[in-house]
């Protein structure tokens, strides 16, 4: 069976993917999105499944509120023993571990593995009955840029780093090293890499020994290909000692799209992807022959009528969720928080997922219940720069406003402003379509063509846009609005994408 790549085209940032006998499970950086580090299943690498996450919440008091582009990033997923051990960095704490015996089930506590600023991107290797941590370095909190490090601890990762060791400086002609990935093949030790950014290239580091020195090879460039970066690689081991490679591309608005690379290995170096002649650098594969023969999974869709007694999970809050955001009673209930009269960036009560396809609608019809002049809800198309249509409370009655707005600070701008609206249900509609290069429109309608907006979405800090759904207030209230339903229509068939 024949794949086209990106299998996934949003919401993947620096994936690592672990195999356990016939499943695949991986995690992504989810920044300071909350529930934190999903964790994927799939039978094919190709279907995802999102099944669970790491951390129910951030044990960190600051991410109580909003912590704009910061939070848990770069993570890494493992199997040793029969533990599935995932590794996560936290910029102004340090690197971290959870673990579990059932991908599924509950995760334990975060432990400290090298506490500090400015650690990041942690990978272990287990050899010699001790597990060694690589990871690299935040320029900005750490004052150390290209730089790889490696440190020593115990095989169930239990012994908290006094000290690391420099392995690799990428000064020279690798800037901006990072996302390091651990593996040993044939008795040498091999690093995978992400240079220069979110537009370089894949680099592998290979050496006899943990400490080094290593050798450096650039094994994947974008080639003639539209594929920027590639970066976030890793491998993962298949049937018959083979191996696949995965990788992040930066795609705008969209955030991370995920690729899947055949794997071949030439003089003691991997070949990711395709070559002309055989030699490296490779380049990414648009179509290729799926690695794997397993059964297709279920892909998690958009779609919620909120008809259970909690969030599915594809919902998440930008900050640690605080009782009486939300209850579910015939319906979602989103109370009207007192946040302020504020920018809507500043409200960390707000639900939101990932935008599923490059090309979409989506609708969604709430029951109003504000009672108090600035009680308001709305739907969002969120990002450093963002837009949203709402209902909001003024001197007593009604009125359906499009707005805009900064998440570096200011007041948002209202945009239109209808009559009263005394309608005790309102349905929010976007359309989003894709336009070159990874741009993402978005119009908003309302009375059909009457109310309509069209904006460009920005990605957010630690990805791409989000689509939410809030309701808050400028001070103490009991209103509320109930979501009936959340529906999104793929409509790439439309546009020709």
């Amino acid at each position: 069976m024949q794949y086209e790549n990106p299998v996934f085209i949003s919401g993947f940032p620096h994936p690592d993917v672990v195999r356990s006998g016939e499943d695949f499970y991986m995690v992504t950086s989810s920044a300071e999105y909350v529930p934190s580090v999903p964790v994927y299943h799939s039978k094919n690498l190709l279907d995802w499944e999102l099944i669970n996450y790491v951390l129910p919440k951030i044990p960190f008091e600051r991410f109580n509120g909003i912590t704009r582009g910061d939070g848990a990033g770069a993570p890494a997923l493992r199997c040793n023993d029969g533990i599935f051990y995932c590794l996560v960095s936290f910029p102004e704490e340090g690197i971290f571990v959870a673990e579990t015996t059932d991908p599924y089930g509950k995760w334990s506590l975060l432990r400290p593995l090298l506490v500090g600023k400015g650690f990041k991107s942690p990978c272990p290797l287990w050899a010699n009955g001790k597990c060694y941590v690589v990871f690299s370095f935040d320029k900005k909190l750490s004052g150390v840029n290209s730089r790889l490090a490696v440190f020593e601890t115990d095989a169930g990762l239990k012994t908290q780093a006094g000290k690391y060791a420099y392995v690799f400086d990428g000064s020279d002609n690798c800037p901006q090293t990072d996302n390091p990935k651990f593996y040993v093949r044939d008795d040498m030790f091999y690093i995978f890499a992400s240079a220069g950014g979110k537009s370089g290239w894949q680099v592998a580091l290979r050496s006899e020994k943990i400490y080094g020195p290593y050798r450096s090879k650039v094994i994947m460039t974008r080639g003639d290909t539209e594929v920027n970066g590639p970066f976030g690689g890793v491998m993962v081991d298949l049937d018959g000692g083979g191996q696949a490679f995965l990788h992040a591309q930066d795609m705008g608005a969209y955030g991370s799209a995920l690729h899947l690379e055949p794997v071949e290995w030439k003089d003691g170096w991997p070949v990711c992807g395709k070559t002309s002649d055989g030699d490296l650098p490779a380049y990414p594969v648009r179509f290729a022959e799926s690695p794997v023969r397993g059964a297709a999974g279920c892909t998690t869709g958009p779609d919620d009528d909120f008809d259970g007694d909690r969030l599915s999970l594809k919902w998440q809050t930008p900050a640690n969720p605080q009782e009486g955001w939300y209850l579910f009673r015939r319906g979602l209930r989103l109370n009207c928080v007192n946040s302020g009269a504020g920018a809507l960036g500043g409200a960390p009560q707000i639900i939101s997922q990932k935008a599923p396809y490059l090309n979409f609608a989506v609708n969604c019809k709430c029951k109003l219940n504000l009672k108090n002049d600035g009680d308001e809800v709305g739907f969002t198309v969120f990002g450093e720069e963002y837009s949203y249509i709402c209902v909001v409370r003024s001197e007593g009655r009604n009125y359906l406003e499009i707005r805009k707005g900064s998440a570096e600070g200011g007041d948002d701008e209202t945009l239109c402003r209808s009559q009263p609206y005394d309608d005790g249900h309102v349905t929010f509609r976007i359309s989003a379509k894709y336009e070159e290069p990874c741009r993402l429109a978005v119009k908003y309608t309302f009375g059909g063509s009457a109310f309509t907006r069209k904006f460009y979405a920005s990605p957010c800090r630690g990805g791409g846009v989000r689509l939410g759904i809030y309701a808050r207030s400028s001070a103490p209230s009991d209103g509320y609005a109930t979501f009936g339903f959340f529906r999104v229509v793929r409509t790439d068939n439309r546009v020709g994408k």
